[in-house]
């Protein structure tokens, strides 16, 4: 389980914190750290405080985008201190421990999105998650440093771990498979589930049912929906078919009512009609 769960840091500004969250991470017996268009590199400060943990920061892997840091995961979950204006799926570390141990046995890889020190993620890239984990702090101190975040998460992973390979114990019963049915088709990676995002955006666009000018929180919306469903990848393909027939048929029913209508006006009623 351990193996398949990689920690993400945005922009981060303090070497420091970079080499203290390698630590905790070792300490717990996570490998996989990925940063996120840092700011601050990986120096002497950073190997000082990762403590005998240089190997992770030796195998950091640097990305430009949070996109491409979970474009292969197939469950994300993001770090939030805060509510934001529309609810997203809400977990305790421990019960994003919980969820991690039911779906990694099935090789599901899963990322924990940890954001800048100043001000943690955006909306956007939240939005990105298929759920959001809160530390549950004391509500008049809650400000909690991003190295110490993951040290808390990585805990209760581990624990989650540990439970998995203990005998009798719950985890490796009816939690052991994402919903307690060992599944026909796997999940389906964030790369996959945002390519499908993108082609319905496209669609609702070309059907005018999107309004590019006044697009409000539809496709934010949208897609908490389809996150929140964990699709596999055949659920993925048949949405994507449906789309491009939707396409299809829009195209050649436009492409039809222009070639039947004598002037501008007709067609306009005919479209309508």
């Amino acid at each position: 389980m351990l193996a398949d769960i990689r920690i993400v840091m945005v922009n981060t500004t303090h070497s420091g914190n970079i080499g203290a969250a390698a630590r905790a991470m070792k300490n717990m017996g996570l490998a996989q750290l990925t940063l996120v268009d840092p700011i601050a590199c990986i120096d002497d400060e950073a190997i000082q405080r990762a403590s005998r943990a240089d190997e992770i920061l030796h195998n950091a892997v640097i990305v430009d985008t949070l996109e491409e840091a979970i474009a292969d995961c197939h469950w994300v979950v993001g770090t939030s201190a805060r509510s934001r204006h529309i609810p997203w799926p809400l977990l305790t570390p421990r019960q994003c421990a919980a969820k991690a141990a039911a779906i990694a046995p099935q090789g599901n890889r899963i990322a924990v999105v940890f954001g800048r020190e100043s001000r943690g993620l955006t909306n956007e890239e939240l939005h990105l998650c298929h759920a959001h984990v809160h530390i549950p702090t004391d509500e008049n101190f809650s400000s909690l440093n991003v190295a110490q975040a993951i040290q808390l998460i990585s805990y209760e992973m581990r624990l989650a771990a540990l439970a998995l390979a203990t005998p009798g114990d719950d985890a490796t019963g009816t939690m052991d498979q994402p919903w307690g049915v060992e599944w026909d088709h796997p999940l389906a990676s964030h790369g996959d589930v945002n390519g499908m995002m993108l082609h319905l955006e496209q669609t609702l666009l070309d059907i005018g049912f999107l309004d590019p000018n006044t697009p409000k929180q539809l496709m934010s919306r949208l897609r908490r929906l389809f996150q929140r469903a964990a699709l596999d990848t055949t659920e993925v393909n048949i949405l994507r078919g449906i789309l491009a027939t939707v396409q299809r048929q829009h195209t050649q029913g436009v492409v039809s009512d222009s070639t039947q209508a004598p002037n501008g006006d007709e067609q306009h009623d005919q479209t309508t009609a």
